[in-house]
């Protein structure tokens, strides 16, 4: 092979690489900001837009730069490595401590986005004597998106859950460096100041094996900041960040950095998400749930001697595994998800239900809030009219609907979308100390089945007197007025959510 298809082969393979860190990069801004903001549709959405819009801008810059073009094009793989890279320890460690953190989020794309969208542009610069010009766009283009292609796909099933946020980015960082370097060698002829290019190479490199090495220590310097609790578990599958805190003797479940229960005061919420619900349903045998991975909800449901088999569907194995294998967890879940009633299945709630036909005499719906449309679609008219195939005639169901304080447009939202579908709902509320006033809706296709109607009662419950009628009461504080139902096509729930409690 001549020189000259060594060179070509040679910076479109640099090309591939490149692509892929440029998406890693911008997918790893993607999650962070999901982790750290919530609402992973919007931010996405809006990182994808920023860096697509810099990228452009990134090629209209890159029409200025005529001179030494191998030299530019070797140091804008080097930054692109340093500051893509560094990304997450960046992002990570000025959370709580910028004022103005979107912006700098915004800002560290916007300047990875820019210099990703230089390189096509001067690399076409590089090659345009040395290949075809039809050849040589049609290559490029083609390395470039096989690049992008290679990272959307190994991004959520390989690096996020072997290396993690901050791993990933400072893996594709050093690889980012490494072929700036290579170039530097390959191209040595052709380079005008290989000097100077070599000692910022080595200078980034060391920079990110620095931070490679440190980077479990960044980790759990900022997420102690951020939980301000002993940190006694971490850990990123595919869909979230779950991190378990210890205070006091008490712990704690963050995904995404959401609480999601306390175990000081946890059995509050899940009495009043089960109990209600197992009490007065026609019959207790088998038992659905949706969510509720943790396995309290489970423990709940299998205090009742007459339920014969129970159904838990949660999209995280990584959640339910935990909750199955952790010895504090199972001592607080009382082992229920090893259980041999229970069946698990680690499945989107939303289509299984959709493909489900077998009956079920009781439904327990423990979604996450809807903050975002993936979660939102949960709470759909579509997906409660999908459920009505799990049901028989007496089924009884019970959902948790936010909190009808914080966010009371979206507490009667959930529940005029189920009233829809189905008349028979009372809404419910009580306070959980870790989280305030928090509401709940129990369901039934049947409009003769009375809720207020105990057919079996526990005697040894810490907090719920099977008296529906004492959390029913919703003072004017917790009311809303004229809101919309909840459909797939306008997700009105999510914009409500997001509304209610970013004023918090």
């Amino acid at each position: 092979m001549d020189k000259n298809k060594k060179l070509q082969l040679f910076l479109f393979l640099s090309v591939f690489i490149v692509a892929t860190c440029g998406l890693i990069y911008e997918l790893v801004a993607g999650a962070l900001a999901s982790y750290l903001l919530g609402d992973s549709v919007k931010q996405f959405s809006f990182i994808i837009g920023t860096y697509l819009f810099s990228m452009g801008v990134g090629s209209f810059v890159a029409k200025f730069v005529k001179k030494d073009l191998i030299d530019r094009f070797i140091e804008i793989e080097l930054l692109i490595g340093i500051i893509g890279g560094l990304s997450s320890v960046l992002l990570f460690l000025l959370f709580q401590e910028a004022a103005h953190f979107q912006f700098i989020l915004y800002f560290i794309v916007f300047i990875t986005g820019c210099l990703t969208g230089m390189e096509i542009p001067i690399l076409m610069n590089i090659l345009k004597n040395r290949v075809n010009f039809r050849d040589l766009v049609s290559d490029v283009f083609t390395f470039d998106y096989i690049g992008a292609l290679l990272a959307s796909v190994l991004f959520p099933i390989y690096f996020i859950p072997k290396l993690g946020v901050i791993g990933t980015s400072l893996f594709f960082g050093i690889i980012n460096v490494c072929v700036g370097i290579a170039l530097c060698i390959f191209l040595r002829k052709e380079v005008k100041n290989p000097k100077s290019l070599y000692v910022k190479a080595f200078i980034s490199l060391a920079a990110l094996i620095t931070a490679s090495y440190y980077s479990n220590d960044i980790l759990s310097y900022t997420e102690k900041n951020l939980y301000q609790s002993n940190i006694i578990y971490k850990h990123s599958t595919p869909y979230q960040r779950i991190v378990l805190t210890e205070d006091r003797g008490n712990y704690q479940l963050f995904l995404n950095n959401n609480l999601q229960f306390n175990t000081k005061d946890e059995y509050r919420y899940h009495d009043l998400l089960v109990h209600p619900v197992m009490s007065t349903a026609p019959s207790v045998k088998k038992v659905l749930i949706l969510g509720g991975g943790d396995g309290l909800a489970t423990r709940e449901v299998l205090k009742y001697k007459d339920v014969e088999q129970i159904t838990l569907v949660d999209l995280d194995e990584g959640m339910t595994k935990l909750f199955q294998q952790n010895e504090v967890l199972t001592k607080y879940n009382e082992n229920a998800l090893n259980n041999k009633k229970v069946t698990i299945y680690n499945e989107d709630a939303f289509v299984w239900v959709k493909n489900n036909r077998e009956k079920f005499d009781v439904i327990i719906i423990d979604f996450p809030d809807p903050s975002n449309y993936s979660l939102g679609k949960l709470y759909s008219t579509y997906f409660y009219k999908s459920l009505y195939e799990s049901m028989t005639e007496n089924t009884v169901v019970s959902i948790q609907t936010t909190s009808p304080y914080y966010a009371p447009k979206s507490f009667w939202c959930i529940h005029e979308t189920i009233a829809s579908i189905y008349p028979n709902i009372i809404p419910y509320h009580t306070y959980v100390p870790s989280f305030g006033e928090w509401g709940f809706a129990i369901v039934s296709p049947n409009n003769s089945i009375n809720f207020q109607f105990n057919k079996r009662k526990l005697n040894d419950l810490k907090f719920y007197n099977h008296n529906l009628n004492d959390y029913t009461d919703f003072p004017e504080d917790m009311k809303a007025s004229e809101v919309e139902i909840n459909r797939l096509d306008n997700q009105s729930l999510v914009r409500y959510f997001d509304e209610e409690w970013s004023k918090l």
